[in-house]
């Protein structure tokens, strides 16, 4: 009898528990947001002289030691007579350059220059000791390796936007109407990006572009681009799997949308985007709209 009571009380309790969380509302899923790590790493381009009057000098371990990362304690050029304080923090930046210096499309090295010069997140640090003309700070973030001449800036929080789901991407959109420009180039100076790739583009706050803007990424057919040897006409001719009885400029032609990104870094003609959704992979020189 014991046993009866005992099974039916816990049927009554687990019915009421199942009855409870079904009524109960449920938390809405978070929204989608870029992390710190890309936010922070994904560097920027300028036209701008970024000030470089605080730089990484040194570090422990430098009779053998050269490059820095995280928990190593660098030294810097900034003390008391500068008014350096023990836990201000800097971010850690350093001008870029493709090290292969090989345009991947005819006009990528022009646009670049036009934007501005590329510059390296290498991390933040935070001032543990301070002496009279140098403080000794500790790498508190990396996103690779500090070394010396490395150019420190006071932190500033950067804004990590939402961004929508990608089921609502319309593949078909119809033309904006808005700036159109390119993906210029990208982190690293990789050439090929896929989602959550961070790519500079050559629009920024002169076009009116802001944080948290989004740019429809595209392309033309039949664009001659590229700095790879190609034929005119290639899609008709190449191969010989058919061929159509009217031969198609890029212009008449639906462009090929690629992808979408969000704006996480903009500077006076260049931003800064994180690509949030990609059907196939994106190259440098596609093309981007404002949304």
């Amino acid at each position: 009898m014991r046993a009866r009571i005992a099974v039916l009380s816990l049927s009554v309790f687990l019915g009421g528990a199942v009855s409870s969380a079904r009524s109960a509302p449920q938390a809405a899923p978070a929204a989608p947001q870029i992390d710190f790590s890309t936010v922070n790493c994904s560097g920027f381009v300028t036209d701008q002289k970024v000030p470089d009057e605080i730089r990484l000098v040194s570090g422990e371990q430098s009779n053998y030691k050269i490059a820095f990362a995280r928990g190593d304690y660098v030294h810097i050029k900034r003390g008391q007579d500068k008014g350096v304080r023990v836990g201000d923090r800097f971010s850690v930046v350093r001008p870029d350059k493709d090290p292969t210096d090989v345009p991947w499309f005819k006009w990528q090295e022009k646009l670049l220059k036009a934007m501005g010069t590329p510059y390296l997140d290498a991390g933040q640090v935070r001032v543990v000791d301070v002496q009279p003309k140098v403080s000794v700070a500790q790498v508190i973030f990396s996103c690779g390796y500090m070394q010396r001449g490395d150019i420190l800036q006071p932190y500033q929080d950067r804004l990590a936007p939402v961004f929508r789901d990608s089921a609502a991407f319309d593949h078909f959109a119809p033309v904006s109407g808005k700036p159109v420009a390119m993906v210029v180039a990208g982190k690293d100076y990789g050439q090929v990006f896929g989602k959550l790739s961070a790519v500079y583009v050559n629009l920024g706050t002169n076009q009116g572009v802001k944080v948290g803007d989004y740019f429809r990424i595209f392309r033309y057919q039949g664009s001659l681009a590229e700095t790879v040897p190609q034929n005119k006409g290639y899609q008709y001719s190449m191969y010989g799997f058919g061929s159509a009885p009217t031969r198609f400029e890029w212009n008449d032609l639906p462009r090929e949308i690629l992808g979408e990104g969000i704006v996480i870094n903009v500077s006076r003609n260049s931003s800064t985007m994180v690509i949030t959704f990609s059907s196939i992979e994106v190259y440098a020189g596609d093309y981007i709209e404002i949304e």
